[in-house]
């Protein structure tokens, strides 16, 4: 077991996820976790996670001291890592300019966290403050051109400081770097896979819902799917499906998904239409948190609608949702720990339901979601589709969703995927969709000027989505899809495609 002091990272949960990936359990812990919490789990290894505060800020987050004195290995991550040499002695100094992206790191000695890496090594900076003097009995063990102590150690007391991420893509081999920290320097034991999740997860519904009754709202999504089958596998007809209609989803996403969970059992499944109530709950509105907000507020109220009428006989204590880990960090409010990212629409639920909330994959990343829901039998088509958000279209169409911009989104999202199944791309990608951007340019079709819409097209390769690179998608393909979606979408004059990598983008537009 790895314990994981949280500093505000949103990639905090990114190391958990790379630990379990492992096959060894990781808990995240604040990182001021009382000596008496930490030794409950009796953790091999501690690790101190990055974070957006700087150490030489007044009341910047710290760490119990005495975790230095628990005679285990202990890892510092960026923030971890000025956060530990501070403590011990060294001194942490701030950059004339910000390190953030991909740099070549110099190792010294390949052993310890090094073992079995090359002298260089393509790692993930982000950071504006650094070690300039390291505390008595350590040694630098890497360096690259922007910082000269790009990592430390004691290997006497087994601590070990990294200012790069080894927990995201871009860190090459940062999943052999925290290998060899769980493994040859913690000496941890496997203990973590998702046929034993899966069995609790479902075992654990079981017991905490008893005779009671649990309202679970479909979205079209991955999630909300493998939630609602893992609860019905628990529960069976004590589970009634509600799947909004909200005019936001995919064409053909309520016919598909609906006919699926009648097939399969779910004989208490509600589809409500509801597209005009969203949409005109939206109109005019363009900030993306509002929207959110909105979507989350909307979907409450005909939850709390149908269980009051439809399912009024039914002893309904519980609404089961779908939210990952992913949502959860980027949901997170601002806190001395913790920067705000966005808010996901699942957390914007008033306080006083009247029923609980039932979140049966809280605990695992998208990758997971999918292994736990192969475990119990999900098709594959149905698993391996791509992500899609809670608040769905209405955060890939950029500022105001009208009907007309959500008939243009939906005609050129279908063809952009459909294109990318006919070749044999689409399953190479963790997630791909098409946005439209708020904003009419000039074109020419045939002899005639035209004004409208520009759509783009996003495809990112991930493994959580954490962190995301752009998929390199063929150009013949590219052009197929561009001129496909030009020529059967009406209002569509120019499609783009986004090469950003997540960070410094999101993966979704808003």
């Amino acid at each position: 077991m790895i314990i994981i002091l949280n500093f505000g990272s949103q990639f905090a949960h990114l190391l958990a996820r790379r630990v379990r990936d492992l096959g060894v359990r990781a808990e995240i812990l604040s990182f001021d976790a009382s000596l008496e919490e930490i030794r409950k789990y009796n953790p091999s290894g501690i690790i101190l996670s990055g974070g957006p505060a700087s150490v030489l800020e007044k009341n910047s987050p710290r760490p119990n001291i005495e975790i230095f004195n628990l005679e285990i290995p202990i890892l510092g991550v960026c923030y971890g890592h000025q956060v530990m040499a501070k403590i011990l002695g060294g001194k942490v100094k701030h950059g004339s300019h910000r390190e953030f992206g991909k740099e070549i790191l110099s190792i010294k000695n390949n052993t310890g966290l090094f073992s079995s890496l090359s002298k260089k090594e393509t790692v993930w900076f982000s950071h504006g403050d650094y070690v300039e003097i390291l505390p008595k009995s350590f040694s630098k063990t890497a360096s690259t051109m922007g910082c000269d102590i790009s990592s430390f150690e004691n290997k006497e007391k087994q601590f070990f400081g990294l200012q790069f991420h080894p927990e995201v893509t871009h860190t090459i081999h940062g999943e052999k770097i925290l290998k060899n920290f769980v493994f040859k320097i913690c000496k941890s034991k496997k203990d973590w896979n998702i046929q034993d999740v899966t069995k609790n997860i479902i075992s654990d519904i079981k017991k905490k819902v008893g005779k009671d009754h649990v309202v679970v709202g479909i979205s079209g999504g991955v999630d909300s799917l493998v939630a609602a089958r893992l609860i019905h596998k628990a529960i069976g007809n004590k589970l009634h499906a509600v799947f909004v209609d909200n005019g936001l989803l995919r064409k053909g996403e309520v016919e598909q998904v609906s006919s699926y969970l009648r097939k399969n059992g779910f004989k208490k499944l509600h589809v409500i239409k509801a597209d005009k109530l969203f949409i005109n709950r939206l109109k005019d509105i363009s900030d993306p948190e509002t929207k959110r907000k909105i979507i989350g507020h909307a979907f409450i109220e005909i939850f709390e609608n149908t269980i009051k009428t439809t399912l009024k006989k039914f002893p309904i204590k519980y609404l089961a949702q779908g939210t990952i880990y992913p949502d959860r960090i980027e949901s997170a409010s601002s806190s001395k720990s913790v920067t705000k990212i966005k808010s996901h629409h699942n957390m914007t639920l008033p306080e006083k339901l009247g029923f609980k909330i039932l979140e049966p994959l809280a605990d695992l990343y998208k990758d997971e979601v999918r292994k736990a829901g192969a475990t119990i039998g999900i098709p594959h088509e149905l698993l391996w589709r791509h992500p899609f958000p809670g608040p769905g279209l209405a955060v890939r169409i950029v500022g105001d969703v009208t009907k007309d911009r959500l008939k243009i989104l939906q005609e050129a999202d279908a063809i952009f995927i459909e294109e990318l199944k006919k070749a044999g791309e689409y399953e190479k990608i963790w997630q791909a969709f098409a946005a439209l951007l708020p904003l009419k340019v000039v074109g020419v079709m045939g002899d005639s000027r035209t004004y409208e819409y520009i759509i783009t097209l996003r495809a990112v390769d991930s493994v959580d989505g954490m962190s995301a690179d752009w998929h390199k998608i063929p150009n013949p393909l590219l052009e197929k899809i561009s001129s496909a979606i030009i020529g059967k979408v009406h209002g569509v004059n120019r499609v783009l495609y986004d090469i950003t990598q997540k960070p410094p983008a999101t993966i979704e537009y808003e």
